[in-house]
């Protein structure tokens, strides 16, 4: 169906105008189930919490409503290196379920990941991943706390000094 006759289709509901678009699912998910698609409930290594779409403050680390822009909003912690440029994979998280509740991945993020060490089939940047349901991550174990720790950038080279010795 092209996009302009889903448009025209004014006497149906919203769900069903956009049910027929390619590559949408995200917006037909997001239209199905309003309460857990504008509450949704995050699970990071099993704390759960929830948040209210376009009410979190951005604080300019990755995209706004990304798994990260979430975690610095809810005081839990995700290393972000890059500062949530997507160009290290401190942020690099595994997706335990409602992968389908996240935004596609892009290019550059695809890109990236790749580099990200123990690289599952589910993971994603928590800084590129935004948020449109009720999804359940962990963050993977060498992960934690890694650069905080004294590590440095595995991606990044000499771009985030080693810690001192």
């Amino acid at each position: 169906m092209p996009i302009t006759s889903a448009f025209s289709q004014r006497s149906l509901p919203v769900a069903a105008r956009f049910r027929d678009l390619e590559g949408c699912a995200s917006v037909v998910a997001l239209l199905s189930n309003p309460y857990n698609q504008r509450v949704p409930k995050v699970t990071i290594d099993g704390k759960t919490i929830e948040f209210e779409h376009g009410e979190l403050p951005y604080h300019e680390h990755g995209k706004p409503e990304s798994l990260l822009d979430i975690c610095l909003s809810k005081g839990i912690h995700l290393e972000h290196a890059c500062g949530g440029n997507c160009a290290c994979t401190t942020c690099h998280v595994i997706v335990n379920s409602g992968m389908e509740n996240l935004s596609e991945m892009d290019d550059d993020e695809a890109d990236r990941v790749q580099m990200a060490a123990g690289l599952t089939l589910r993971s994603r940047l928590g800084c590129q991943c935004i948020v449109l349901g009720d999804v359940d991550v962990v963050i993977p174990s060498w992960n934690i706390n890694y650069v905080s720790e004294g590590g440095g950038s595995i991606n990044l080279g000499d771009a985030i000094p080693a810690g001192k010795k």
